[in-house]
């Protein structure tokens, strides 16, 4: 058996660590406050977390996700030209111009029409001639059977259709009957707008009939620019087919294949 050391029942304590002179050698050295890090700590009670764009984890209704599908769709697809013409809306100035118009003949409020009624109902108990009634007021005019109507008699003399109808069944037609009868009309952004100049919350389209002496010339203006974008473009607008714009995986694999076949016809072409 061999013999137990003096020190086995004694702990020993470990040895230093080895301390490396360079490190003792490059202590910090004091900075200024402007300088001095002060690195955030993101932990459980520690600093406010930054903003980050959590989008892509949202639970969206089923009607925005139907929006934004059929967007894609119709940037993947190819679109025939009769639904891809309303994606061709008319331009900034242009529709502020037009509905600054607009604007001047929209339609009375519920509110309004009752006051007008009741001085009406006063003028005729107290024996007044009905003059002012008999004559129509100049307002615009909604409602797509109503239009339909006014273009086919053709008194209408613009038609502003909106540009997300949906379904767009309800207004595919419309643009080929205002070439048809020869009246001027447009594509304008929304529907929604279109709703909140004649008191709606959506309007399919609007027309004029007429307008004011003062406003003739403005009025003229705006045809004359409507009709070269719209009425005598058809041709074009007809055979302009939509869609076909790939995502961008798709056209960098389209891109790296290209760049392969014509390396290829490159070296073909030199043996």
């Amino acid at each position: 058996m061999p013999k137990a050391s003096k020190a086995a029942g004694k702990k020993v304590p470990p040895p230093a660590p080895y301390e490396d002179p360079k490190k003792k050698a490059a202590a910090k050295e004091p900075t200024g406050p402007i300088w001095e890090k002060k690195p955030k700590n993101f932990g459980v009670g520690g600093d406010i977390q930054p903003r980050r764009d959590l989008s892509r984890y949202v639970r969206w209704p089923k009607y925005v996700r139907i929006q934004r599908q059929r967007k894609i769709l119709y940037q993947r697809l190819r679109v025939p030209p009769s639904i891809n013409q309303f994606s061709n809306c008319l331009d900034k100035n242009l529709s502020l111009n037009l509905f600054k118009l607009l604007h001047k003949y929209r339609p009375e409020d519920p509110a309004a029409k009752k006051e007008r009624l009741k001085l009406l109902a006063e003028k005729k108990e107290a024996g007044a001639e009905e003059t002012e009634s008999k004559k129509k007021p100049l307002y615009v005019k909604f409602g797509i059977n109503h239009i339909t109507k006014l273009c086919e008699q053709k008194k209408a003399q613009l038609v502003c259709i909106a540009h997300d109808v949906d379904p767009i069944e309800l207004v595919l037609w419309l643009p080929a009957v205002c070439r048809k009868m020869d009246i001027p009309y447009c594509i304008v952004k929304s529907k929604s707008r279109l709703g909140a100049l004649v008191h709606q919350k959506t309007a399919t389209a609007v027309a004029l009939v007429s307008v004011r002496q003062e406003d003739r010339h403005e009025f003229s203006q705006l045809v004359t620019a409507i009709r070269q974008q719209y009425n005598e473009n058809a041709k074009q607008i007809e055979r302009t087919w939509g869609g076909g714009i790939m995502g961008v995986k798709s056209q960098a694999k389209k891109t790296v294949l290209e760049r392969a076949i014509a390396k290829e016809a490159a070296k073909k072409a030199m043996m």
